[in-house]
């Protein structure tokens, strides 16, 4: 189980710092036809920074968080955690 959460804090940080999403900013319906459209693909860190409403201490916080990432050294360790629980799980 240490495994399975040391692997979700890592997959927290990776998808949140690094990983841009593309949001959803409007849907039109001409008949069946669905058109979507959205914005600029970003991720949930620099979102945060651009918006308004999270508090210029959190964004400080956000900011020491992203400068002692590294997303080489982020990748690799979920990588050999993600080896290690296929590892166990193969090898009962």
């Amino acid at each position: 189980m240490d495994l399975l959460n040391r692997l979700y804090a890592l997959l927290h940080y990776y998808t949140n710092f690094f990983l841009p999403v593309a949001k959803l900013h409007s849907k039109t319906r001409d008949g069946s036809r669905v058109t979507r459209t959205y914005d600029k693909p970003q991720t949930p860190y620099a979102r945060a920074l651009a918006s308004p409403h999270v508090s210029e201490e959190h964004k400080a916080a956000l900011r020491e968080t992203h400068a002692v990432l590294c997303v080489v050294d982020l990748r690799q360790q979920i990588n050999q955690l993600q080896a290690e629980i296929i590892r166990l799980v193969s090898n009962p």
